[in-house]
């Protein structure tokens, strides 16, 4: 971010209308601000207990209006999270259980057969399906725009022939190995589970980013958001057809701070514990956070089940619940996921028992060290001890 850049607070809900900037959170915002070099934008939201404030800074691109709270940026792999809601959604509702086969939502032929058994829907959504990172010959076709629009060429059909003739590295549950591929296709297979067989980026708008009220979050390449950079450089708008699951999402500090808000909401409703496979529950009649119409009782179950812990990782501080990260910490867990893509960086993370989160936007490429994943990062756990 350039040095000397001043911030505006913007009321989390009220939209676009600025307030006078809270001491509070102007001194971790501006830190956080700082660390993102190259951007000409950020907008970074925070909680802390029942305080709100969205700090934004600077412009939507060299020369463009100022950032506000509702300004649209790409979050890159912070779509993960979304997919992963969205898969609770379809489960609470019965329309998938964690443990359907790929075999139950594509036809004969298309997926391949590892050793140890079939590779589930919960496979994808914790990276043990043992497929790579990547879907074969994707690289090979990205060439041409691998600077700007790597992704924009493989489609959905591009997406099933490879699926057809990927031979997994692992057995399926076996190991944890990220996967863009995994959780594209996982993307595609809810679209296919309900009737209609709706796209992902409807799907997700039905089932999630409307009852939300997330009105400034979707998948459209042609939404109005901010230009990316990188290496100074503008980017033209991400596009990834083929695994919109993965990286598809742009989203706003306001809307994200919103879909956080009901991540602590939703697990301060039910017991919540550390330990893998602890079952987590919402109140049926659980009222909406700001009074408006309840949220239906799929996505309620769903926005409790997405952060029930799943797998423990070797060393004992790590673990993952549905696509999100967890930190676990003896003075509460922390939640975090990271996006990025060609010209966007993007930070997500909570903590439950704190009752914190912190989300950060920037509109650059992630950097080599990622610092300002980090400063996201650092600044949260600063705040849970305050």
């Amino acid at each position: 971010m350039t040095s000397g850049a001043t911030g505006t607070a913007y009321a989390p809900t009220a939209h676009d209308r600025a307030v006078r900037r809270p001491e509070w959170a102007h001194g971790p915002a501006s830190a956080i601000a700082a660390s993102a070099r190259g951007a000409s934008g950020v907008a970074v939201a925070i909680r802390q207990g029942e305080r709100r404030a969205v700090m934004t800074y600077g412009s939507t691109a060299h020369g463009g209006a100022p950032v506000t709270a509702d300004t649209r940026f790409e979050t890159g792999s912070l779509t993960k999270c979304f997919t992963a809601l969205l898969l609770a959604e379809l489960a609470a509702r019965g329309e998938v259980s964690y443990g359907d086969p790929l075999t139950r939502l594509l036809p004969p032929g298309s997926v391949p057969a590892p050793r140890g058994g079939p590779i589930t829907l919960l496979h994808l959504a914790t990276h043990t399906s043992g497929l790579p990172r990547l879907p074969p010959g994707l690289l090979a076709g990205a060439a041409p725009r691998w600077f700007s629009n790597p992704y924009a060429g493989f489609r959905t059909d591009d997406l099933l022939r490879a699926l057809a003739r990927t031979r997994p590295s692992a057995r399926p549950g076996e190991r944890v190995r990220y996967s863009n591929f995994g959780v594209g296709l996982l993307g595609h297979l809810l679209g296919r589970a309900v009737p209609g067989r709706l796209g992902y980026g409807e799907l997700l708008a039905d089932r999630v980013l409307e009852p939300l009220g997330l009105h400034r979050t979707g998948c459209a390449p042609g939404l109005r958001q901010a230009t990316g950079y990188w290496h100074g450089r503008a980017r033209p708008p991400w596009r990834i057809p083929g695994l919109a699951g993965a990286g598809a999402v742009r989203s706003s500090a306001g809307d994200l701070l919103t879909l956080l808000d009901a991540l602590l909401d939703a697990s301060s409703c039910g017991s919540f514990d550390a330990s893998p496979d602890t079952p987590v529950g919402t109140s049926p009649d659980a009222p909406a956070r700001d009074g408006s119409v309840p949220l239906p009782a799929p996505l309620r179950t769903a926005l409790a089940d997405v952060v029930r812990p799943r797998l423990a990782l070797r060393g004992g501080t790590r673990r993952l619940a549905l696509v999100w990260n967890i930190r676990v910490r003896p003075d509460g867990d922390v939640y975090h996921h990271s996006g990025g893509t060609r010209g966007f960086t993007a930070f997500a993370g909570f903590s439950p028992r704190h009752r914190t989160a912190v989300v950060a936007l920037a509109n650059t490429a992630p950097s080599a060290d990622q610092r300002f994943i980090q400063s996201a990062y650092g600044t949260l756990l600063s705040l849970l001890i305050r």
